[in-house]
């Protein structure tokens, strides 16, 4: 019997269930109708892989929404042990990756993962494909291995090159969850743009991620969106090589090795608290509708 959302509850105890990946669409839809043939419908994948941040929670509720409110349809893939159970703290297995084969768009939000080189491939191989691409947050560091023929390019350069960035440090947390850390500005030229619509400025419990300022650039030229600036700083004395405002979102594109450009789509946010604000909803949702080339259907509200 397949699994479906209603199977998952809201806390993490309620998603240690025995699963590898699901995949279901709404029967009646704001995008599409019940009625086209499922091969047309949208299919996104999310991988789920960080043990800071709960992304085992916030992905699955927002492929929840795509999939009964927008008919799109939607796996997750989720760091699993061996006995089955969801666990982020096991950074060598992401199972359900066979979902990439036919996805559309795939929904990163990893950190630090060291995955075997079958589960790597399949990951390496969608990026290279010219299909879009989503991250969030740890995404910048979605990888990290310890030597080995893989450390050199993805530990640091595959982020910077398919996301815009590596990790290099943020501004503290300062009690994480306890109070809100980050406030978040649209950039005046940018207002109009689809990606933006229905989103308006809000704070965040994200501590703000550095990612360009004091020698740091992004890559790709991104086209920038959305601006944070931290409500506290860990780098209070050295505010020029660390600027105490950055990007927090950006659009850009890919080139791989099938020559076709492909489009991403990036935030630095993704604390679990920031999903309660109806704006970062709306900001991510957004962003999966760009991804795919249908901006011109996203809706006003979530």
């Amino acid at each position: 019997m397949p699994l479906t959302l209603r199977d998952f509850g809201a806390t993490r105890t309620g998603f240690r269930r025995f699963l590898v990946v699901w995949g279901v669409f709404a029967t009646a839809a704001s995008l599409v109708t019940a009625a086209e043939p499922a091969a047309k419908l949208p299919h996104v994948v999310f991988i789920s892989g960080d043990e800071e941040y709960r992304s085992e929670e916030s992905l699955p509720m927002l492929a929840k929404i795509l999939d009964k409110t927008h008919g799109f349809r939607v796996s997750v893939c989720y760091a699993l042990d061996p006995d089955g159970s969801i666990n982020p703290d096991n950074l060598t297995n992401i199972a359900g990756l066979e979902a990439l084969d036919d996805a559309d768009l795939v929904v990163m939000y990893t950190r630090f993962r060291k995955l075997p080189d079958a589960q790597l491939a399949r990951i390496v191989k969608y990026a290279e494909s010219g299909k879009p691409m989503m991250g969030f947050r740890t995404a910048s560091h979605a990888f990290k291995y310890d030597g080995g023929p893989h450390a050199a390019e993805m530990n640091e350069a595959w982020t910077r090159k398919i996301f815009g960035q590596k990790w290099i440090t943020h501004h503290g947390h300062f009690g994480d969850g306890k109070e809100l850390l980050t406030a978040v500005s649209i950039i005046p030229s940018e207002a109009k743009n689809p990606v933006l619509r229905g989103v308006s400025p809000f704070k965040t419990y994200s501590w703000l991620y550095h990612v360009e300022g004091g020698g740091d650039s992004l890559s790709g030229s991104p086209e920038k969106l959305l601006i944070g600036t931290a409500l506290k700083s860990g780098h209070a004395k050295e505010h020029d090589r660390f600027p105490v405002t950055n990007p927090v979102a950006w659009t850009k594109t890919y080139t791989g090795k099938s020559g076709v450009p492909a489009r991403v789509f990036f935030t630095t946010l993704g604390h679990p608290f920031d999903f309660k604000d109806e704006s970062m909803r709306k900001l991510s949702l957004n962003g999966v509708f760009w991804a795919l080339g249908l901006e011109d259907k996203i809706p006003p509200r979530v």
